[in-house]
């Protein structure tokens, strides 16, 4: 006797339900994008408990011919597609023809519609994907869709939805995406009488923007356009001080449509390399163009994923676009104004600041007199801590350094002043040799411009304080600088350069150090030890769970070498997968931090200046490797206010 046979229809609906129609959002995003598809200008949603009870989308498109109506609810009936052809080149955000059967077979429909601008229109009533009624009714153009008590015939799913905040976080966060992609259609979202979201649908994204995430988001944006030969982008990405603690707020569109893409998101991310702090993400609104031969969408039952066929070409032009306008920007926070992000409270405590007048005259005359006491070259040679600690100082190609297998002092090389970024004038880097990886701290500029960094800030010292933070002023206000950050940011660049010719300064150990892992971590380490070559450290298997280390960097910061190639293993290992650029990031992250001066150390007038004109050399000199800020100004407006000088 024949065991397969054909589902009923009504069962198959059922069954396509549990992929499109997922929870009440799932509803919402497909009528919605029916009603865009439909051109509208005007869409309103208005749910009661989460969607669970009642979901309604009105728009004011074209509406469905009268014939059409009763065909709209057949399985995999569409207007948008008509042949094989058409897969390869979707211009719409529906094409599948599962939305309307899917939500009929789990849901009660009521449906209004009409083609003409006569007032003549059809209304549906279907209950369990069965249809009741057909008849002729008055309505205005376009579409009015009421989904009624929302998987009332399959309680199994019923159960598993989640509370009445959850399902409405849900369909809030599609909305946002929608009018984010849509800002010149006007959307409206109601629950249970109370209005979350509308806009005007004048076309202005920032407006949008402002009325997702408020004001003081909208003001922290950076406009972004670029364009290339397959790609057009545009939209707005956060300066780094406005944060978040999840990616939520990062919303990438692919012709209109709302995608989730991994690629696109470590793309963005790259893009803010070294400016944001550990596990705080951008707000990021990005909407690419790109002829639809090249993307594939029909890869997702709920089209939020995408397939592009020019994903090497995508990422690095996206990256590029981003790094462009945040290069551009003097990344300076002020911390006088009201905070930026969901910091909480919006009032400022300013420090005191103790000045000993006579101290301080004593030690300027001093200063002074000892500065004149020195020549050039031997500016660059400061106390014992500034030769083992401020090493990196001493010039971005020629650094003081310590020969580590001897322990004598190399002498310091004359420095040239062209390579310098000194009291705002913009300096140069060397190139990178030959066969180096990729630095992801220098991009190609989008053909759209290729406007010049701006010059840090000419400033005067004044002091420190607490051993931890440099006072310096100019013309426009007063400025803190962290030292730590400031000399991580220095060693960063530094070590960075150094470890893309590792091959050229790793030497020999009289008394190899010794490693020991676990067993497990021992065989994976195994696997992995020629990563280690690429960076200049020389390890190998010594027996049992024990390992060698035979050679490193001369220039591996003194005393801390074994601790810094114990935490690149560990990297290693908890890596996956692993590529030589990030890993001669992360390595010099570790050395940068490990070789910076630390908070509660004082500096004398001359090393403090040393810092600031290193600092001002750097590449990006606004924040550490870590993403933390490094100055912080005081506009001379802001002080005024401080002190009700202004009101």
């Amino acid at each position: 006797m024949a065991k397969i046979h054909i589902l009923d229809e009504h069962i198959a609906n059922q069954i396509a339900a549990g992929e499109v129609v997922e929870r009440p959002a799932s509803v919402v995003k497909e009528l919605v994008e029916n009603a865009i598809d439909a051109g509208s200008t005007k869409i309103e949603v208005t749910i009661e408990e989460g969607g669970l009870q009642s979901i309604r989308v009105t728009d004011n498109g074209s509406g469905i011919e009268p014939e059409d109506c009763e065909s709209a609810f057949y399985r995999h009936a569409t207007s948008k597609i008509t042949n094989g052809r058409d897969l390869f080149h979707i211009t719409s955000l529906g094409f599948r023809g599962e939305a309307l059967p899917s939500i009929a077979s789990v849901s009660k429909i009521a449906l209004t519609t009409s083609s003409q601008e006569d007032g003549l229109g059809r209304k549906l009533i279907i209950e369990g994907g069965n249809l009741l009624s057909n008849d002729d009714s008055a309505a205005p153009r376009g579409t009015d869709f009421v989904v009624k008590e929302l998987f009332y015939n399959t309680p199994a799913r019923l159960k598993y939805m989640k509370t009445i905040q959850t399902e409405l976080g849900h369909i809030s966060d599609y909305m946002y995406r929608i009018a984010l992609s849509h800002p010149g259609i006007a959307i409206t979202l109601r629950h249970n009488d109370n209005t979350l979201l509308q806009t005007v649908g004048n076309g202005d994204l920032l407006q949008v923007i402002a009325a997702i995430y408020g004001t003081q988001a909208a003001k922290a944006m950076l406009p972004i356009q670029a364009e290339d030969m397959d790609y057009s982008l545009q939209g707005y990405v956060s300066i780094p001080e406005w944060t978040r603690s999840n990616r939520n707020a990062v919303s990438t569109f692919v012709n209109g449509r709302y995608i989730r893409n991994n690629g696109l998101n470590h793309a963005i991310l790259r893009a803010y390399h070294t400016l944001l702090p550990i596990n705080r993400y951008p707000l990021a609104i990005l909407s690419l163009t790109m002829h639809p031969s090249i993307v594939d969408v029909n890869v997702h039952p709920a089209k939020l994923e995408v397939r592009f066929s020019k994903e090497n070409e995508l990422y690095p032009f996206v990256e590029q676009a981003i790094h462009a306008v945040l290069r551009q920007q003097v990344l300076i926070p002020q911390p006088v104004k009201h905070p930026i992000g969901n910091t909480g409270s919006s009032s400022f405590i300013q420090e005191q600041f103790r000045f000993n007048k006579d101290q301080q005259t004593a030690n300027t005359a001093s200063s002074n007199q000892s500065e004149k006491s020195l020549s050039d070259s031997s500016k660059l040679v400061q106390s014992d801590m500034i030769g083992s600690q401020l090493s990196p100082l001493t010039g971005s190609v020629n650094y003081a350094m310590n020969d580590v297998s001897s322990g004598v002092n190399l002498p310091v090389r004359e420095r040239n002043d062209q390579n310098y970024r000194i009291n705002g004038a913009k300096g140069n880097f060397p190139e990178e040799g030959k066969g180096a990886p990729f630095n992801p701290e220098v991009y190609a500029i989008p053909k759209n411009g290729s406007p010049e960094i701006p010059p840090f800030p000419e400033l005067t010292l004044i002091g420190q304080h607490h051993g931890t933070y440099l006072i310096a002023q100019n013309e426009e206000g007063l400025y803190l600088i962290d030292q730590h950050a400031a000399h991580e940011r220095i060693n960063y660049e530094f070590y960075y350069e150094q470890f893309g010719r590792p091959s050229d300064a790793s030497q020999e150990l009289l008394l190899p150090i010794t490693l020991e892992f676990t067993p497990s971590e021992t065989e994976q380490l195994k696997q992995k030890i020629n990563w280690f070559e690429q960076v200049g450290v020389y390890l190998e298997h010594f027996g049992g769970q024990t390992f060698r280390v035979r050679a490193h960097p001369y220039w591996f910061p003194k005393g801390d070498e074994q601790s810094l190639i114990e935490e690149m293993a560990e990297w290693v290992l908890s890596e996956r997968m692993i590529d030589l650029a990030k890993l001669r990031e992360k390595s010099s992250i570790l050395c940068s931090c490990k070789a910076s001066i630390k908070a509660n150390q004082k500096l004398t007038n001359l090393e403090s200046d040393t810092l600031l004109e290193r600092l001002a050399a750097c590449k990006q000199p606004y924040t550490c490797p870590h993403g933390r800020p490094i100055v912080i100004s005081f506009s001379s407006y802001d002080l005024e206010k401080l002190f009700k000088r202004v009101m």
